[in-house]
């Protein structure tokens, strides 16, 4: 059967993209709970933004899309029939990131099956690839395509809104999905056991009032700000920092996980410790040179933390069940170096 290409919501990875994570208070679990049902028997049932999801049988053959998916199966020893290319942060030709592409090696796989889905979902590479489920909790997939990949094969969709599924929750629908949900929820508890055991020696960042921006240094009139239901700001909480009550009011009312501002209200960044953005050496000169943002005090002081944009490390801002152990080493040393100028 030949599928007919759609368009994609592009994968808003950096600058608005990447597509977030880490913010499991009580609410956040409680809702999770509410839509994943607790038994693990056939058929499961998986309810999510567009109705629900039911697997009549334990999938064999596991695809996933968009981003960070596919880290879930590969976590839990599972190889994917087909994956979604990265778009962000891969420096070789692989069309993998780093961890990713390290998980397949273990494996013995060095040439995996990507969907070269950039420019928009590849339903007939999907459909070749013949899987049982298609992983998508972490996307940005429309009502039209979750249908159009449903005719191929039931889909794990995002619980509520596009682009804002945690970590926890990513892995946790993706492992239901494949049958593992036990399997996920280890995963889970040991990626948390894995941050608090490397928090602990980053003393300087507990409660220290954090939030993740794009400044564009070539056009500094706006820069945006992303809200605690992106994956990439909330995982900043997981690390042991807090929302500012200025990032906390912007949030209300919207169910965005990003927002522009324009320069002039730059004054909601003076209550922020530290201040965490995509950029190069050269950005937080820029920036201290501004004659509006150089007067914001986390600006002045120079307690920005700023991630090489297209790195590895940018792409794992946003992370996953692989990222998460590869990069937070080299995360919390920068983000230790900018809490320690805010002391």
């Amino acid at each position: 059967m030949k599928l007919k290409k759609y368009p994609l919501l592009l994968l808003i990875l950096i600058v608005l993209s990447l597509a977030i994570t880490g913010c499991a208070n009580t609410e956040t679990e409680t809702e999770t709970e509410t839509l994943i049902e607790v038994n693990s028997e056939y058929p499961l049932v998986i309810q999510h933004a567009f109705g629900e999801t039911v697997i009549e049988s334990k999938p064999e053959r596991v695809a996933a899309i968009a981003w960070g998916n596919y880290d879930v199966p590969l976590a839990l020893g599972i190889e994917p029939v087909g994956i979604s290319m990265a778009n962000y942060g891969v420096l070789d030709d692989s069309g993998l990131l780093p961890w990713t592409k390290a998980a397949f090696e273990g494996m013995g796989i060095t040439t995996p099956v990507l969907f070269n889905d950039l420019a928009g979902l590849d339903y007939e590479a999907i459909n070749e690839a013949e899987p049982d489920v298609i992983l998508a909790a972490y996307s940005g997939i429309t009502e039209e395509e979750y249908n159009l990949l449903s005719e191929i094969a039931p889909v794990i969709a995002y619980p509520e809104n596009a682009w804002q599924t945690y970590w926890r929750e990513q892995i946790t629908l993706n492992s239901k999905g494949m049958g593992l949900e036990a399997e996920g929820e280890k995963l889970v508890t040991n990626l948390e056991n894995l941050i608090t055991e490397k928090i602990s020696a980053y003393p300087e960042l507990e409660d220290k009032t954090a939030a993740f921006f794009w400044f564009n240094p070539t056009d500094l009139g706006k820069f945006y700000v992303y809200l605690p239901a992106d994956p990439r700001a909330a995982y900043l909480t997981d690390l042991g920092m807090v929302f500012p009550q200025s990032v906390l009011d912007i949030a209300e009312g919207t169910e965005s996980f990003a927002i522009e501002l324009s320069a002039e209200n730059s004054d909601v960044l003076s209550d922020i410790d530290v201040i965490v953005t995509y950029g190069n050496e050269e950005l937080l000169k820029t920036l201290q040179s501004d004659s509006l943002f150089g007067m914001i005090p986390a600006i002045k002081r120079g307690s920005v933390a700023v991630i090489e944009d297209g790195t590895p490390l940018a792409a794992s801002g946003t992370p996953s069940a692989l990222s998460i152990p590869a990069t937070i080493d080299e995360y919390l040393e920068i983000l230790s170096d900018a809490a320690s100028v805010a002391e």
